[in-house]
């Protein structure tokens, strides 16, 4: 698994960081990019984006082709160094102390790289030895039955659909409980039930305190999951806020729009940074 796709080492997670006034705490945030750049040479990718995601938080990523959403989940998982900025995992710095920022991490991007060799259930195994899961079994279990992955359980990753490889990765991203999860274009391989299955998922870990990033181009399938939207585009941010606050102020200018709708005529104009 390049990166280890599916989430990253042992350690020990942290809490999320806190903003204050004076001394009183009012947020957590489980997933913090503060001035992130990344550049390829003279070319640039992302140009400088700061936002945070706290437990509870489902965000959805948007943006087209070339908009650095990828850029962005890929540097989150540390698989990119940043050019400049710092990323926050459950409060670890993914530069600095990437151990105990993959510790409560779980990454699945749009084609997840399984070890072929291995059957469904020995990636559930590893993934436990990997993070140093107790009680792991029944876990394992339940998102078998819940994922219909059950008649797969000694299936070898290799013989699996595309969208059955997604469920496994998905599956073995939530054995940990992770604190922070981000998820790459997670609805393109599933049929309709395993949709819906996962959808659940998503909105049951969100509940428990974790602070989940998903990436589509979808919009339509995730518009009933996400409580923010993000809209990237030339590698800046165009918009992000609440998706009730957004409705809200379309009813106020009279605009009927869905978010694809919005998500359309949002990107057709020049890019510029939208001030939170």
């Amino acid at each position: 698994m390049t990166g280890h796709p599916i989430g990253g080492k042992d350690g020990e997670a942290g809490l999320g960081t806190t903003k204050s006034t004076g001394s009183r705490p009012i947020m957590t945030a489980n997933i913090v990019v503060e001035d992130y750049h990344k550049n390829y040479g003279k070319t640039v990718a992302v140009a400088g984006i700061s936002f945070e995601v706290a437990p509870g938080e489902i965000l959805g990523l948007l943006g087209p082709n070339g908009a650095g959403k990828t850029t962005t989940l890929r540097a989150l998982a540390g698989i990119l160094t940043p050019t400049r900025g710092r990323l926050l995992l459950a409060g670890h710095d993914v530069v600095r102390d990437p151990v105990a920022a993959k510790s409560a991490l779980a990454y699945v991007p749009d084609d997840p790289q399984l070890f072929d060799r291995l059957t469904v259930w020995e990636h559930f195994r590893f993934v436990a030895g990997a993070y140093r899961q107790v009680d792991w079994v029944p876990r394992a279990e339940t998102l078998l039955d819940r994922l219909e992955l059950g008649e797969k359980r000694d299936t070898p990753a290799a013989d699996l659909s595309r969208g059955m490889r997604q469920k496994l990765a998905l599956a073995c991203g939530w054995l940990h409980r992770p604190k922070a999860v981000l998820l790459d274009e997670p609805f393109t391989g599933p049929d309709p039930r395993g949709i819906r299955t996962m959808k659940e998922l998503i909105r049951e870990h969100a509940g428990a305190g974790a602070a989940i990033i998903v990436s589509s181009h979808l919009l339509t399938l995730f518009e009933d999951l996400i409580t923010t939207v993000l809209i990237m585009h030339r590698g800046l941010i165009l918009r992000h806020a609440r998706l009730d606050e957004l409705r809200n102020e379309l009813t106020a200018e009279g605009r009927q729009e869905t978010l694809e709708e919005m998500f359309f005529r949002l990107t057709e104009v020049p890019a510029v940074v939208a001030l939170e």
